[in-house]
């Protein structure tokens, strides 16, 4: 019984502490920033504030929810500014990142040092711990390469695998990594150190390899975030550039769902330390390119001028999530069906039609990639 209280009491200690968010204020950090905040914890965001929108999240979760949440604007390269936040933190979510393959071909260098060395500087921050909180690390699917072995049926609208198996259930994590541009070597290579600081430190750390997702407070563009992408650009009448045939194929997962697997990851991390779990939709929310556009057609009413290009390197004409090791270890399953949160993003942008308006002007001005999903028309 002594054990029991002094557990509860230990617990009920390091809740008290803030969780860390990097990257806090980006789509997905401000969506879990939200919910931890509703549930009653206290959040710290660290974030540069350098991509398009991320000071009008931080600002508005700030006016709803007070001195709960604490902006600290800083860059995850700085060692000094992350070894001090991670030591007052209950749980690190690390989201901060270079998230464009286009960015990190033109410049490799800043990519791994965000990437690569800002992912050390949070590990090595743990690591001097005397008792490290939990971390959860957000990876890609682009660790598996191009995935140019798999051999596609095409379709009208969409490719398909001839193996039946891949097909009905998608790619796991036994797929041998094969990295694939700057920024998949240097995802991939901050995807093994947080694996390996797991195993050789016994850090309490998991990894989430994601497909494409999206949601709320998602404004993407031709680099990352495909689904708000063309939503945006539809919606403001404008021409969208498919880069390739647009049959090419991905799951795409609603930003609750990525949160719940958020929370059961960090609550399960005693038993799920050390794995890397594929994340997405999973065949259940598949959608091609020109799916999502023969939809957004429906929502809008109106036909986009569509514009096609030459396939963009590192792309991966067919990727769905198989998520089965995450639902075995979790139960978790996605609750939003694909069609349903297109909707929803949808009408949330509709809402925000000021946002609509200045997007453009601010992402052309500022020059910066944002959102968290990586890919134009690729991922």
């Amino acid at each position: 019984m002594q054990n029991q209280t002094h557990d509860k009491h230990a617990q009920k200690s390091t809740r008290s502490k803030p969780v860390l968010i990097t990257g806090g204020s980006g789509f997905i950090g401000s969506n879990l920033a939200e919910r931890l905040l509703e549930t009653g914890e206290n959040v710290v965001l660290l974030d540069n504030l350098s991509r398009t929108g991320v000071a009008e999240n931080a600002a508005a979760l700030a006016e709803r929810f007070g001195s709960r949440v604490r902006l600290v604007v800083a860059d995850v390269r700085d060692k000094g500014a992350v070894a001090e936040w991670v030591g007052q933190a209950s749980a690190v979510f690390h989201f901060a990142a270079q998230v464009a393959v286009t960015t990190s071909l033109l410049d490799p260098i800043q990519d791994f040092d965000v990437n690569v060395r800002g992912t050390l500087n949070v590990l090595e921050a743990l690591r001097r711990l005397s008792a490290p909180p939990p971390l959860v690390f957000t990876s890609t699917n682009k660790v598996y390469g191009a995935l140019s072995d798999i051999t596609l049926r095409e379709g009208e609208l969409r490719y398909t695998p001839f193996d039946e198996t891949l097909a009905s259930k998608g790619v796991d994590e036994v797929r041998p990594l094969s990295f694939c541009s700057p920024y998949g070597c240097s995802k991939g290579a901050a995807d093994q150190y947080v694996l390996d600081y797991a195993h050789s430190f016994g850090l309490k750390a998991a990894v989430l390899r994601m497909s494409c997702i999206y949601g709320p407070r998602q404004f993407g563009n031709e680099d990352q975030g495909w689904v708000a992408h063309f939503l945006i650009k539809a919606l403001r009448g404008e021409p969208i550039t498919v880069y390739g045939d647009g049959k090419q194929v991905r799951d795409i997962l609603f930003v609750s769902d990525l949160v719940d697997a958020m929370l059961l990851t960090r609550d399960g991390i005693d038993r799920l330390a050390g794995t890397a779990f594929n994340i997405g939709g999973g065949p259940s929310n598949v959608l091609s390119l020109l799916e999502l556009l023969g939809f957004i057609e429906e929502l809008t009413g109106r036909s986009a001028e569509l514009q096609f290009d030459l396939v963009r390197t590192g792309d991966q004409p067919y990727y769905v999530s198989n998520t089965s090791r995450f639902q075995h270890a979790t139960g978790w399953r996605p609750r939003v069906a694909a069609r349903t949160g297109v909707h929803m993003l949808h009408d949330w942008l509709l809402r925000h039609r000021l946002d609509l308006s200045t997007h453009r002007e601010l992402a052309a001005s500022r020059g910066q990639p944002h959102d968290a999903c990586t890919s134009g028309a690729s991922t």
